[in-house]
C-alpha cells in the first residue's frame, strides 16, 4: 500500500478514535474482563450477558469490536451449528489488564475526568503559554491538587495510584534489585499510602522504609511492616534516609520547582554514599522502543492536566539534574513505560565505568554545567 492510500486508511483511526476509549470503558464499567476471568474459562454470549446485565444484541457488538482489536479473543465451536452460541469468548494478557486490579482505573481516570476538574484546554490555552513552561500564565501548579472532585472519581483517583505503585513498583523488583542493594535506609517521596515502598521493603528486607506524604494522606495510611509513616511536606523538608526515591512526581511540576524538590531531597542524603532515586518517563527523541508512543502520550497526558508539567529527555533530564547539584547519574531502562534514574550528589564518580558496563541496561552520565561533558553508552537501543 502506497503512503497515499495508506494515508486515506489511517485517517479514520483518528476521525474515530475517540469510540475506542468509550468501548474499552463500557468493558471496564461491565466488569467484561472479570467476568469472563471469574467463569474460568471459554465463555459464550448467553453466559457473558448473564454474568455482567447486558442484552445480548449490544453485548455481541461490543464483544466483535473488542475482539477485532485483539482485547478478547473468540473460539468457534465446530461441533455445534454455526450460531452465537457457537462462539466462545476467552482473554488475552491484555483483557487481564483492564482487570480492576491491574490497569483499569488508570483507563477510567483518562476516559472522563469530572468537568469541575477543567483538565481540557484549547488552542487558545496552547497559544497564551499553556504547556510551554511560560510564566506569563496566572495559573498556579498546584491547581490540579487542590482542585475539588467528587467522592466516585476521588475514589478512582486513589486507586489509580495505587494500582501505578503496584505495576511500576514490581517493574522495580524485576529488573533493578542492584539499584536497592547497599541501601539501608529508603525515603519514599509522595508514597500516598505505602504501597511502593511496602513492597519495596518486602522484597528487599534489609531496607528500612519511610512513606512520606502530606499529613492528611498519612492519616489514611495503614500499618506496614518495616515501614513508617511520616507527615511533612517535601518543599520544606525530606527525612534523612540513604536514598530518597520520587515516584512519579517531578513530571507533575515546572523545571524550578523540579529544581527546588531535588535540593530538598540532596539535604536528606549522605554526601559521600547516598542518592535520589527518580521513576520517570524518559523520552528518547531520536528512536525509542516499543514503549515510545506510550510515554508521548504520557507527555500529552501531562500536559494537559497540569500546569506546567512534562516529560522529559535524556537531555532535559541531565540539565536538571545538574542544575540541582547532582553531577553523576545512570538511566536504567525496564520493560515498561518508565526509567529509573540513580542520581548521585557526590562530584567525583566513585565507580569505574568497566563496572558499570556490566550492567547492560545502564546509560552512565557525568555532567557539568552547562554542557554534558561525557556520555557513555553502555548498550544499544533495543
Amino acid at each position: 500500500m502506497d503512503e497515499e492510500a495508506r494515508a486515506k486508511v489511517e485517517i479514520w483511526q483518528y476521525a474515530l478514535g475517540f469510540i475506542t476509549m468509550k468501548v474499552v470503558k463500557w468493558a471496564i464499567d461491565l466488569k467484561l474482563p472479570d467476568a469472563v476471568e471469574s467463569h474460568g474459562g471459554p465463555i459464550t454470549l448467553s453466559q457473558l450477558s448473564a454474568a455482567v446485565g447486558c442484552p445480548t444484541a449490544a453485548l455481541h457488538r461490543i464483544m466483535r469490536f473488542l475482539t477485532h482489536k485483539g482485547i478478547f479473543k473468540k473460539q468457534i465451536n465446530l461441533s455445534k451449528s454455526p450460531d452465537p452460541e457457537s462462539i466462545y469468548y476467552c482473554q488475552t494478557p491484555l483483557s487481564r489488564l483492564l482487570a480492576r486490579d491491574k490497569l483499569a482505573p488508570y483507563v477510567l481516570l483518562q476516559a472522563g475526568p469530572p468537568r469541575e476538574l477543567d483538565m481540557d484546554f484549547s488552542a487558545e490555552d496552547l497559544k497564551a503559554g499553556r504547556g510551554s513552561g511560560l510564566d506569563n500564565l496566572s495559573l498556579s501548579e498546584d491547581k490540579i491538587w487542590d482542585a475539588k472532585a467528587d467522592a466516585t472519581h476521588h475514589k478512582l483517583f486513589l486507586e489509580f495510584l495505587a494500582c501505578h505503585a503496584k505495576i511500576v513498583t514490581t517493574s522495580l523488583i524485576d529488573y533493578c534489585q542492584e539499584v536497592f542493594e547497599g541501601v539501608g535506609s529508603l525515603v519514599d517521596v509522595g508514597g500516598h499510602e505505602g504501597m511502593a515502598i511496602g513492597m519495596l521493603v518486602k522484597a528487599f528486607p534489609w531496607i528500612r522504609g519511610t512513606n512520606f506524604d502530606l499529613p492528611d494522606v498519612i492519616a489514611r495510611a495503614s500499618p506496614i511492616d518495616g515501614v513508617e509513616h511520616v507527615g511533612g511536606n517535601m518543599f520544606e523538608s525530606i527525612p534523612k534516609a540513604d536514598a530518597v526515591m520520587l515516584m512519579s512526581v517531578l513530571h507533575d511540576w515546572s523545571d524550578d520547582i523540579c529544581i527546588d524538590i531535588l535540593k530538598k531531597c540532596k539535604e536528606a542524603i549522605p554526601t559521600d554514599k547516598g542518592k535520589v532515586i527518580i521513576v520517570e518517563v524518559v523520552i528518547d527523541e531520536e528512536g525509542g522502543d516499543e514503549y515510545t508512543s506510550a510515554r508521548l502520550a504520557m507527555d500529552m497526558t501531562i500536559m494537559t492536566v497540569t500546569i506546567n508539567g512534562k516529560e522529559r529527555t535524556y537531555k532535559e533530564w541531565a540539565q536538571l539534574l545538574n542544575a540541582a547539584g547532582f553531577n553523576r547519574h545512570a538511566i536504567k531502562h525496564m520493560k515498561t513505560i518508565d526509567s529509573v534514574i540513580e542520581a548521585y550528589p557526590e562530584e567525583e564518580c566513585h565507580m569505574p565505568v568497566t563496572a558499570l558496563a556490566k550492567n547492560k541496561h545502564k546509560v552512565l552520565i557525568r555532567a557539568n554545567i552547562p554542557y554534558i561533558l561525557l556520555i557513555v553508552k553502555l548498550e544499544g537501543k533495543k
